[in-house]
């Protein structure tokens, strides 16, 4: 005899459909990104432009010629957001994800642009595999994981996550890294900071909230050497990297002039951000410059909302501190303005309020919402890269 306390069929059903959560969360990132690139094949096709060209802009020239020939070895021309061309412009960009295509181009049968993709597929699957584990341990729910997996895949300008771009591969390294604090596993967490720190400058926010937590466990847990050996470790590729540049530059701020002097990228504080704001807002010269601002705009919303929805913000104060702190970074740093969409892709857990928002809706109502959002940032991706002129 059934029972309302007995809902034997559905119960079944679920539990087949989330024995293997993880590999959901995978299968539907690799979704999400199929059709994103699907989006801008078509895109592309419409302008006369080649997909792995599309792919492969941008940064990604500067990626394969490192991969290639090394830092000193360039044999054609690249140049900065100015035109200009300087023997020491390629030491910008950090090491970790040309060295992982000159280590896969033999597996890419000598393609160092496949090999660019692979390494980005693949560290997008390993990002999405660890944002679905945080917000599965924040909410409790599979469903909420998924969300988040999803609108992160799909976010405007998510389209660098394919692209011979490091997003996929630093976002994998920031979220295995909150995993570990999280979890208390300080190794993994000091591995990925390490990792981290030789992909790209954003993981000054990683490292601070990281070496935090690890030092108040160091004090509390009963752990405590490996939290110590996190706190020493996880500084260290973004010093060393920095530290090298200084001396191959002859310059102790040798990295930070490179940034200037071919990006005109440096800390300002958001005054840059303040006055482009105002002037899309009121002059509205491009649409790409107003989306920009939407998009900042709602990250700063989603991330005072991101703080309000971690309950106990004891528990969870790293979410939190990374993804305010990878808004504050973004909005704070002046140069190539178009360009911050992309560089909020690393703060993931930016989207979970509304992830976990759309969980608690009908399912109907959530796939919907997730769908809609995700066709917008395909759009904006897809647009981005071959109806704007300028870098990404």
């Amino acid at each position: 005899m059934t029972t309302l306390a007995e809902p034997a069929v559905p119960a079944r059903a679920e539990t087949r459909w989330y024995q293997r959560p993880h590999l959901h969360a995978v299968l539907l990132y690799l979704f999400v990104r199929g059709f994103s690139v699907a989006l801008l094949a078509l895109f592309a096709a419409k302008t006369g432009q080649p997909l792995l060209g599309r792919l492969t802009a941008w940064d990604g020239q500067f990626y394969l010629d490192i991969a290639d020939y090394g830092y000193f070895g360039t044999t054609r021309g690249l140049y900065d957001a100015a035109g200009n061309y300087a023997p020491f412009t390629p030491l910008a960009f950090f090491p970790a994800y040309p060295t992982l295509l000159r280590i896969f181009t033999p597996v890419m049968l000598g393609s160092t642009a496949l090999a660019g993709l692979l390494v980005s597929t693949v560290s997008g699957c390993l990002a999405a595999a660890a944002i679905f584990r945080l917000a599965r341990r924040v909410d409790g729910g599979v469903r909420t994981g998924l969300l988040l997996v999803a609108l992160w895949a799909g976010a405007p300008l998510a389209i660098t996550q394919s692209m011979v771009f490091t997003e996929a591969l630093f976002t994998a390294f920031a979220a295995w890294a909150l995993v570990g604090v999280i979890e208390r596993r300080w190794l993994l967490a000091a591995a990925c900071c390490l990792g981290a720190g030789l992909t790209r400058s954003t993981a000054a926010v990683l490292i601070a909230v990281v070496g935090v937590a690890a030092l108040i466990a160091f004090f509390r847990a009963r752990e405590r050497w490996t939290s110590l050996v996190c706190v020493a470790l996880c500084p260290l590729g973004l010093l060393g990297w920095w530290i090298a540049v200084a001396l191959w530059t002859g310059n102790p701020t040798g990295w930070f002039d490179l940034e200037w002097d071919n990006w005109r990228t440096r800390f300002d504080g958001g005054t840059e951000a303040v006055r482009f704001t105002w002037e899309n807002l009121v002059a509205g010269p491009s649409v790409m410059g107003t989306l920009t601002v939407l998009i900042m705009l709602g990250a700063a919303v989603l991330a005072v909302l991101l703080v309000k929805t971690l309950r106990p913000l004891s528990q969870w104060w790293p979410l939190a501190a990374y993804g305010a702190g990878v808004v504050l970074l973004v909005v704070g740093t002046a140069g190539l303005p178009t360009a911050k969409p992309r560089f909020l892709i690393p703060g993931f857990i930016l989207l979970f309020p509304i992830a976990r928002g759309l969980a608690a809706r009908r399912p109907g109502t959530a796939v919907a919402a997730a769908a809609a959002f995700v066709l917008l940032g395909g759009w904006i991706s897809a647009y981005s890269l071959t109806g704007w002129r300028y870098v990404i």
